[in-house]
């Protein structure tokens, strides 16, 4: 089941598809994104995850996570994902449109109620 969880929240953020994203998600949720060990970022509740998600979203022409590996941790399931994203438009004082953006990172997830309560991705 939380394979499954973490399979169509996935699925959902390949196809820019921030309805089917939230649609797994607690009220409550709980994100993170570390880059470089540092936390750049972080939202509580569906409201500031979806603001965040649809910022994200704009930014690329298209985007895909393809998860390499899950990892079962007690009430933790970690996903080792490769990232491979296309700039949609010139970003200032970055990436220009059209930019192939590469890397791997992990998210690691937490449930609660058969939802997904927490994501902390890391790059």
């Amino acid at each position: 089941a939380r394979q499954a969880l973490i399979e169509q929240y996935i699925e959902a953020y390949n196809r820019l598809d921030i309805e089917g994203m939230l649609a797994v998600l607690t009220d409550d949720v709980r994100f993170e994104h570390h880059a470089g060990g540092d936390l750049s970022v972080a939202t509580d509740g569906k409201a500031e995850f979806e603001k965040l998600a649809r910022v994200g979203a704009a930014l690329f022409a298209s985007r895909r996570q393809t998860i390499e590996e899950l990892h079962e941790e007690g009430d933790t399931v970690m996903a080792i994902v490769a990232f491979h994203g296309e700039i949609a438009e010139d970003i200032p004082d970055g990436p220009g449109a059209g930019t192939v953006i590469e890397m791997d990172g992990t998210s690691t997830f937490r449930f609660a109620e058969n939802r997904i309560s927490q994501v902390v991705d890391r790059a």
